[in-house]
């Protein structure tokens, strides 16, 4: 195999892949979520779905839009796992009263109980994350992902 050819002077090289803040972002997104996809794939739901009703639990009935901007959800795939959810009973959906264009969705009961079938699986993993990583390492983690994620976007 050929290497790749050397770049010229002014040619700037990517970062190294071990020290790029997306990739070792990605990195700890999969080995935290590697210990929750089982339970949720034993409770027959996907991440996203699990967003969606973590969301509505939370915040009660809101805008679709609003929904996938809290769930980190694109409006296109939760527009597609909408009619899924609802079907399988997890959400319910309304048009809004003010504006027949925008859609409404709340948790239904079969979703509150989904919640709480998983929740005690899910805490334990939290535990263990805890034990392994540390409460006080997660805690600080969490406070500079926020602040990270607080900043203004250089692409709006």
């Amino acid at each position: 195999m050929t290497p790749p050819p050397k770049p010229d002077g002014d040619a700037i090289l990517p970062r190294d892949t071990r020290s790029s803040l997306p990739m070792a972002l990605l990195r700890a997104r999969e080995a935290v979520m590697a210990r929750f996809r089982p339970l949720l794939a034993e409770a027959g739901i996907n991440e996203q779905q699990w967003r969606v009703i973590r969301v509505l639990a939370e915040a009660g009935p809101l805008d679709a839009t609003e929904v996938a901007a809290r769930a980190n959800i694109l409006a296109p795939s939760l527009t597609r796992m909408i009619r899924a959810m609802t079907e399988r009973g997890l959400i319910h959906q309304m048009r809004d009263e003010r504006d027949r264009r925008r859609i409404v969705l709340s948790i239904s009961d079969t979703g509150e109980a989904l919640i709480g079938q998983v929740s005690p699986h899910s805490l334990r993993v939290y535990r263990d994350l805890e034990q392994e990583f540390g409460a006080e390492r997660i805690a600080q983690l969490l406070q500079l992902l926020h602040a990270l994620a607080a900043l203004d976007n250089p692409s709006d």
